[in-house]
């Protein structure tokens, strides 16, 4: 599964989801934990689409990517079998941080919308670290 690129800008992706029996809670529903981690897969894929390996990333240079703030707003409830897209946009590219905007949609409904802050951390020291010229420069491009 590849993420969707919208044309106008590499900072937006859309990541396909379905929703699987292990998703759900004892009501049939979404828990509402797992919307969290079709951000995660979404986010990992948006940074992927760019070309940018995390393990690499870590081994190489010594950084991660972590999260360090989720501000989350539950509006629907999606179900088994539900095929979602979770669209994810870098709307802020600070010295150390990155902050995305996702939503998870049922075709065009919103079911969930989260701001979440990356930070990017000096492995060694597990401190935030200024996000490398070369990344910043695939985060700041257009397409």
């Amino acid at each position: 599964m590849a993420p969707i690129h919208n044309t106008s800008s590499p900072r937006q992706s859309v990541w396909p989801v379905r929703v699987y029996y292990e998703d759900t809670d004892a009501g049939g529903v979404v828990y509402y934990a797992n919307y969290l981690r079709f951000c995660e897969r979404a986010r990992t894929e948006c940074l992927r689409a760019l070309g940018i390996n995390q393990h690499s990333l870590r081994g190489d240079l010594g950084i991660v990517f972590v999260v360090r703030r989720v501000e989350a707003d539950y509006l629907r409830s999606a179900e088994l079998d539900d095929e979602l897209q979770v669209m994810s946009t870098i709307y802020d590219i600070g010295a150390a941080s990155l902050k995305f905007e996702q939503h998870v949609l049922r075709g065009d409904t919103c079911l969930f919308k989260a701001h979440v802050t990356i930070a990017c951390l000096d492995v060694e020291r597990w401190r935030a670290t200024r996000i490398p010229d070369f990344l910043r420069t695939l985060f700041e491009s257009e397409a």
